[in-house]
């Protein structure tokens, strides 16, 4: 069985709790995923940097955790991580309907 983005977001809520309002869980999770992207990053600067080995475990798990709270947000915010997902890959393909190019990223409209 394959999780979709919409299992994994029910899934997750169960695990959220109340945060009182729709500030306070908005503040919340901008938080909380900006700490674990900040220990996604330190898995990648300790490996690139202070010569350790990358511990490919650790990083699935940060990774989770910033899925986690982008779930959560997204809930908070009335969407689905599917909605989000589909938003993101239209604006890409508007953005880069050929794929990636680095002439195309240099002189991109906003």
């Amino acid at each position: 069985m394959t999780l979709t983005l919409n299992d994994y977001q029910q899934l997750a809520l169960r695990t959220a709790g109340n945060h009182g309002d729709f500030d306070r869980t908005l503040i919340y999770t901008a938080l909380g995923l900006n700490g674990e992207a900040g220990e996604t990053a330190e898995l990648i600067k300790k490996a690139f940097f202070h010569g350790h080995e990358l511990d490919r475990d650790k990083l699935v798990k940060e990774l989770g955790d910033v899925l986690w709270y982008a779930a959560v947000m997204a809930d908070a915010l009335g969407l689905s991580l599917a909605e989000i997902a589909q938003h993101n890959i239209d604006k890409l393909a508007a953005r880069y309907p050929q794929g990636f190019s680095h002439e195309r990223s240099r002189n991109r409209e906003v």
